[in-house]
């Protein structure tokens, strides 16, 4: 598990981002300003109040977590590329085995279209699972 990453064993849901963010940001996850993340989790009723970036361990306790499909932090997710996305799925695709949560959800399309070798993925739940895990693709809550 890296700095950034949120993980246990027994999770309800995992958030997959598509990369860390930049350590001269912080270890938060979806700390920006202009990040919907938290605002849109709380709204769309993951958690009974709307968390910070500063109390992202607190996701733990609603029974979810956090992760990157690429364990490079960039500032900008146009800084990985097609061919890194791909290499980073052994590892990546290992974690959720080992941790084995009962969904998981990438944040935009772009992490695990890569991943599968295809060109688009739909929006919403997956025809096939990932990593053995039902796997959902939701809109990218950055503010870029």
């Amino acid at each position: 598990m890296t700095h950034a990453d949120l993980l246990t064993a027994g999770l309800k849901g995992v958030f997959c981002g598509i990369n860390y963010p930049p350590s001269a940001l912080g270890p938060q996850n979806f700390a920006t300003k202009s990040n919907r993340f938290w605002r849109a989790l709380h709204r769309a009723g993951f958690t009974d109040v709307e968390l910070s970036s500063q109390q992202d361990r607190r996701l733990l306790q609603y029974g979810y977590g956090i992760t990157a499909s690429v364990p490079r932090a960039t500032r900008r997710a146009e800084e990985l590329s097609v061919a890194e996305i791909r290499h980073a799925r052994p590892a990546f695709e290992a974690r959720i085995r080992h941790y084995a949560p009962r969904a998981i959800a990438f944040l935009g399309k772009r992490a695990l279209a890569a991943m599968l070798g295809r060109s688009d993925v739909p929006w919403g739940l997956q025809p096939e699972p990932f990593a053995s895990v039902p796997t959902w693709v939701l809109p990218n809550p950055s503010g870029r």
